[in-house]
């Protein structure tokens, strides 16, 4: 069995862990340039993340506090498809990648940063980039800051 190491995520864990309440019910009431929300829907709204494992690497998170994705009612799970289909469009223009990866970590066993609000990650990728930094030297390396991202991602979807 290979071991695969991220240790920059354990900032982003041990940072979660000493939050009170939830992240991303902290963030909705947020200003969108502050909190970089890149989309707003009617149920669900596009936040960078803020530790990206790629440059553009978003999420889409339900307004509604649900840590169970069964329990999610269908029109925000069918939104939650449009915004991640309208995002992976907006992506593609801006950075042009190889590929993408679409998912969910549901649960602290499965990956699971924030437990008790899912949410969908969507993230650019290119051939090739998992460098050397990333699998020899233990660290990220992603070319753009979040507030670049963020207006480039709000331009291309039409948004000032």
């Amino acid at each position: 069995m290979d071991l695969i190491w991220t240790p920059w995520r354990y900032r982003y864990i041990e940072r979660v862990a000493k939050d009170e309440g939830c992240i991303f019910c902290t963030l909705q009431q947020r200003k969108d340039a502050e909190a970089h929300i890149v989309l707003r829907g009617d149920k669900n709204f596009v936040v960078l993340n803020a530790f990206p494992y790629t440059s553009g690497h978003v999420m889409v998170v339900p307004y509604q506090h649900v840590g169970d994705f069964s329990a999610c009612d269908p029109e925000t799970l069918a939104e939650m498809m449009r915004l991640a289909q309208r995002m992976q469009i907006a992506l593609a223009n801006v950075y042009h990648p190889d590929g993408f990866n679409l998912g969910m970590n549901l649960g602290r066993s499965a990956g699971a940063g924030v437990t008790g609000h899912i949410h969908l990650h969507l993230l650019p990728r290119w051939n090739g980039d998992a460098n050397f930094m990333t699998t020899i030297g233990e660290t990220r390396m992603v070319p753009e800051d979040l507030d670049s991202t963020y207006g480039k991602l709000r331009a291309e979807l039409g948004l000032k």
